[in-house]
Order: C-alpha cells, then structure tokens, then sequence
C-alpha cells in the first residue's frame, strides 16, 4: 500500500508541473528533449532492481508476520542459487546503465555541431559578477542578462568567464557548461519553436549568485530581425572602456543592449587571463 500511495502522490505532484517551472521534464529543444529520454531510460533501467525490492520488502513483512504460523523460521537456510541471482541482476542493470548513458551522452557532446540546413548564429557568451554578456560578432551587436535568436536555427555558444568560474545553464534547451577564467567552453543548442526561457549560473560565484539569471528568447525569424535592429538602435557602443566598467560587479543587473562591438572583445577577455593582463590592458585598446 505504502509503495501504491508513493507513485500516486508522485504522479500528482508531476502533474502539477508545467514547462515553465520544470524545464527538464518539458523540453523545448532537440537537445534537452534527447537529455529528458536519456534520463527517463535510465530510471526505467533502475526501476529493474527497485520494484521487485518494494515488491519483496511487502512480502516478506507480511508473509512472516507473527500471526502466520505457516510461515517457516529457517535461520540456517543458504541457498547459492539465491546469492547467485541477488549479485548478477544488480550487475547486469549497473552494466546495462552505464553501457546506455555512455553511448548516448557521447552522442550529445556540446561541443558537436547540431545537424540543420539553417546556418548557426553564432554567440560568445562571458561571465561577469553577476551578469551574463552575450556578444554576436557576426552582427556587431551584445547585450546583457538577454539571449536572443531565431526558433529553429542552431545556436552556437562559446562561453568563457571573466570571473571566477561560473556554470552556463539554459535547462529548457538542454545543456550545462562551466564557464571558466582563460578557457574556452562550447555549447550547441537550438530551440523547436518560439518561446521564453529562463538561463542561470549554477555554480555559486559570491553576493550576487541568486539574481544571476538571463532571459533567452527564441523568436520567429522576422521577430530577430527586428530585435537586431532595435539592438543596434538603442545601444552604446562597446569598448575596452566600457567593457571595463561593464565588469564591474553589479547585482540583479538589468537588459543593456550594445551596438557597435569592439572585434576581437571575447578573444582579449579569454587570453588576459593566460598572458597575465589585467583589466588595464583591455581599457587602452
């Protein structure tokens, strides 16, 4: 009874999710959804050994029971057949288990380009106390704690941090990267449809961790295009004098947009690091 009212209070709280509030079980992306099977197959994979313990537990309390006197007390009984098949099924689920999740995580390696016809926009993305800066150096644009692109289109990432370390997460596309002071991170995602999601740093980074999310917004072709334009309409421009005071750490950081982009920002803000330059260095370009 006890195990019949636990997957019947589960499937009451699941149902009360929606894809807003529990991005992993809803996907919106090719990548995430891929993400949700591998997760789902594997609890399928352990449920193997789970159940028939759950099973066996109510069993034996009640067929051993005080009041039953046929049941038989026999605390000598061996059995090597029993012995046997308690330690190969549990080898068997954990072999079975990783042989699954290692074939399939592998076949999602973020730094893999995502199969489509659409050509990707490209992102780099760094990592600031406590804000996200989204640079697209195709378009000559950026903007703060606000990802946009068009549904339907790869979305390449390259992700660093000017920082201490950081964790890029966008779990309703799928994926999660560490974002890392003089290296270089890669992620791939694309989004089925339109939509608005919610991004965050998940490793904890100090004062302002908590407020540290961004909006990721997929639009429809036609809607990017216009937020382009409106991006490279309201923005300042970004350069190694702006960026330094942009660095600066700040607390549940509002949208900044920025237009036109210093070239070569991302790769300065990765090599400062590795070189032994400081925030001075990037001030006098």
């Amino acid at each position: 009874m006890f195990a019949i009212a636990a997957v019947i209070a589960g499937a009451l709280l699941i149902g009360g999710c929606s894809a807003e509030n529990m991005p992993v079980l809803y996907p919106s992306g090719e990548v995430a959804l891929a993400e949700r099977n591998i997760l789902f197959r594997a609890f399928l994979i352990m449920m193997v050994v789970v159940v028939p313990v759950f099973i066996m537990a109510f069993w034996f309390s009640w067929h051993f029971r005080g009041t039953n006197i046929r049941a038989r007390y026999a605390p000598n009984w061996i059995s090597d057949k029993l012995d046997i098949l308690v330690w190969i099924v549990p080898a068997l689920i954990v072999g079975s288990l990783g042989i699954h999740v290692w074939i399939y995580t592998h076949q999602l390696d973020p730094y893999k380009p995502l199969d489509s016809t659409a050509k990707p926009i490209e992102v780099e993305v760094i990592a600031q106390d406590w804000k996200w800066l989204f640079i697209y150096p195709e378009l000559g644009i950026a903007s703060v704690n606000e990802l946009a692109f068009p549904a339907e289109v790869p979305l390449s990432l390259k992700i660093t941090s000017d920082t201490v370390m950081n964790s890029f997460f966008l779990p309703a596309l799928g994926g999660q990267i560490f974002a890392m002071a003089g290296m270089q991170t890669r992620l791939n995602l694309i989004a089925a449809k339109p939509g608005e999601f919610v991004g965050r740093n998940t490793q904890y980074s100090g004062d302002g961790f908590a407020d540290q999310h961004f909006k990721a917004i997929a639009m429809e072709a036609g809607e990017f295009e216009k937020w382009v334009a409106n991006v490279r309409q309201e923005g300042a421009a970004l350069d190694g004098a702006t960026y330094a005071e942009l660095a600066k750490p700040t607390i549940a950081q509002p949208v900044i947009y920025y237009a036109p982009v210093v070239p070569g920002l991302f790769t300065n803000v990765v090599h400062k690091y590795d070189s032994g330059m400081i925030g001075g260095a990037m001030a006098a370009e």
